[in-house]
């Protein structure tokens, strides 16, 4: 497989979690986002766990390291097998071509960090 580097996956989590409590302190405008963040993830004519796809598919076409591990962790909690990944990610491959192959190597490192949970 990948060259797993668990050490990237665990830094992308706590710099996130130190700056998700910093900015919910300091911003009003980041409070807004998490807000907005939190009805959108809701359950409605697509469930959360769709949404989680939709959101994976699009972290790998603008190549966002933190997004992916958000979304597939995200999915995984919701239930997501990781075949239902794959193809979030397969998705996200076809719609940006050749550069989603490079952003689906990430996605597949962070799947294989949550493998346990699964």
């Amino acid at each position: 497989m990948g060259n797993l580097d668990n050490n990237k996956i665990a830094q992308i989590v706590k710099t996130r979690k130190q700056a998700h409590s910093f900015y919910l302190r300091k911003s009003k405008v980041y409070q807004s986002f998490v807000d907005m963040e939190q009805n959108t993830y809701k359950d409605g004519e697509l469930t959360r766990k769709q949404k989680e796809f939709i959101a994976i598919g699009i972290a790998i076409v603008i190549n966002c390291e933190s997004c992916m591990e958000w979304h597939i962790k995200q999915a995984i909690d919701d239930g997501a097998t990781e075949g239902e990944i794959i193809e979030a990610i397969e998705v996200g491959i076809e719609m940006s071509g050749g550069p989603g192959t490079v952003s689906a190597r990430f996605a597949m490192d962070v799947l294989e960090y949550y493998s346990s949970k699964i």
